[in-house]
């Protein structure tokens, strides 16, 4: 890995590029198409952005994302969720729901039980501790998130927001 690093910063020299972050956008040359600067530049900003929110909640929380993203969905549910539910909603397989219901359990976080309306399926839903837990992550993202992007202008956080909202109708 080390020297695949190297490597790439050898190469991002000789481009003229030394002292650039070594990112996803980077791969680009000046002779691809625009969407695909455009697309590289988009993911380099998600990896960053998600890398630092991880990063604050291992810190600040010693929890991962996607626990913080199992107990999301089940805030907005104050009755629980099906298991199956929940997987739909990550998009990730019932095996990882399950694995991550598992150990947020054991915390006392959220508790199973059976669905009322069908008994072979299994409802999860928050503890009183695991929604405090979750809002006290909450409110501290929210202002981990703000003070992430504190360097940029309001103005060009509008901008970007009007321009992302855009894409995402196309």
């Amino acid at each position: 890995m080390a020297s695949s690093l190297a490597m790439r910063a050898r190469t991002l020299e000789a481009n003229g590029l030394n002292g650039t972050l070594v990112d996803l956008e980077t791969r680009a040359t000046k002779g691809d198409h625009q969407a695909l600067r455009l697309w590289l530049r988009l993911l380099s900003c998600t990896v960053r952005i998600e890398n630092h929110v991880r990063g604050g909640l291992r810190q600040e929380f010693e929890t991962t994302l996607p626990r913080f993203d199992l107990m999301a969905q089940l805030e907005r549910h104050p009755d629980g969720l099906r298991m199956s539910d929940v997987s739909k909603r990550l998009m990730v397989s019932g095996g990882n729901v399950t694995g991550i219901t598992d150990q947020l359990e054991r915390e006392g976080l959220v508790i199973r039980s059976l669905d009322r309306r069908d008994r072979r399926a299994l409802t999860v839903k928050l503890t009183e501790t695991g929604l405090k837990r979750f809002r006290d992550m909450a409110a501290d993202m929210n202002c981990g998130s703000s003070n992430y992007s504190a360097g940029s202008a309001r103005k060009k956080s509008r901008s970007c927001s009007i321009c992302s909202r855009s894409l995402k109708r196309t």
